[in-house]
């Protein structure tokens, strides 16, 4: 085995900008009493000051600096979050907690079988690991990809990004499941700030392996010229070795160029 290569999900495996980022926008409109519904440009501006992976607390964040914008101190909001949380949820899961109708049954995928079959062919062993929860990270996995019990590690199992707690658990399960040698090069794909910085944390608190970000431009990103260029950017600040404009791009010959170059 040559390398780990660890996925996001969200903006990499699928396209979420007609379903987290709608129930996102959805919600802070639905809370700000149809006040402000935030474009893709602003939740981008969020999301790129690196706190913010967590699409409820994002919501949440969004509907306290509008109300701080309209001279409305946070402290004197009562926002309930559980309730913040749930109408999201109706907005992305649907309103049948069981059977999924809402916005995730019309997610695009960005990614296909036999690319992870190539991966493996080539020396390189793969997981993931979303913010999302793990419903939702099966759903897609397993359900659409047909994956046989993919090692994940989800929104329930690890502190969110960038705290690199889950990048760690996902490359331990990874070399337990494959009995792997310790300290092979690990590659984490990511479409956000929070992700690559995920990466930067992981090499501080495991500096005895190389650890190479991988940036992702998200289909929403690339709608012109001028702002995938501004959103690489950004992925390249936060620390990616590389911005592709698909995950599929990182090919095992491309992952071998970049081991090969450290």
């Amino acid at each position: 085995m040559l390398a780990i290569v660890v996925f996001d999900i969200d903006g990499v495996i699928r396209d979420v900008s007609g379903s987290y980022r709608l129930a996102l926008a959805d919600t802070v409109e639905h809370f700000t009493a149809a006040a402000y519904r935030p474009s893709q440009t602003e939740i981008d501006a969020l999301k790129a000051e690196g706190l913010w992976n967590n699409d409820w607390e994002a919501s949440r964040e969004l509907v306290y600096r509008y109300f701080e914008s309209q001279g409305r101190p946070r402290s004197q909001l009562s926002l309930n979050y559980e309730e913040l949380v749930a109408f999201f949820q109706r907005r992305y899961r649907g309103p049948d907690p069981t059977h999924w109708t809402g916005y995730i049954c019309q997610e695009p995928l960005l990614i296909q079988v036999p690319y992870l079959e190539a991966l493996t062919n080539r020396g390189m062993v793969w997981g993931f690991f979303s913010g999302a929860t793990r419903g939702s990270a099966t759903y897609v996995l397993e359900r659409r990809l047909g994956l046989e019990s993919p090692v994940l590690v989800a929104m329930e199992d690890a502190p969110g990004k960038p705290n690199p707690t889950g990048l760690l658990q996902t490359v331990q399960l990874l070399e337990e499941r494959h009995g792997l040698p310790a300290g092979l090069p690990v590659l984490y794909a990511g479409d956000t700030v929070a992700d690559l910085h995920t990466v930067q944390q992981a090499k501080r608190v495991a500096p005895e392996r190389a650890w190479l970000g991988v940036g992702v431009l998200p289909p929403h990103a690339q709608q012109s010229r001028e702002y995938a260029a501004a959103y690489a950017t950004r992925l390249q600040q936060a620390g990616a070795v590389l911005v592709l404009d698909a995950v599929e791009q990182l090919t095992a010959p491309e992952i071998k160029r970049l081991i090969a170059a450290l």
